[in-house]
């Protein structure tokens, strides 16, 4: 079976959400968010998953970094093959925080 290959896209805000991740840290998540959604962004894993409840306007849900700190949502265009990055986020306790905001989950 061929491998569906797709295109990753950022949306505007992300850039903002990165702000306010250490710089360390940026290439890492840019190297996991390809080798991880560049083929077969659908197929969960023990690091990706499908969203029942999301925080916000997303799909899937991206676990990456040390201790799996941070958290990438996207949602899948099957038609154009393509993966939208909605927002990169830090999950610490029981709160998510999206570039400044903080949402208790």
């Amino acid at each position: 079976m061929k491998k569906s290959k797709y295109n990753i896209f950022y949306s505007d805000e992300v850039f903002s959400h990165l702000a306010s991740i250490d710089r360390k840290y940026w290439p890492q998540i840019k190297h996991k968010i390809g080798e991880q959604l560049f083929n077969n962004p659908d197929i969960e894993t023990r690091n990706r998953k499908p969203l029942s409840n999301p925080p916000i306007d997303n799909r899937w849900e991206l676990r990456v970094g040390p201790q799996n700190i941070f958290r990438v949502f996207y949602k899948i265009d099957y038609v154009h093959n393509e993966v939208l990055i909605l927002a990169i986020g830090v999950k610490i306790k029981d709160k998510l925080y999206i570039g400044k905001k903080g949402i208790k989950l």
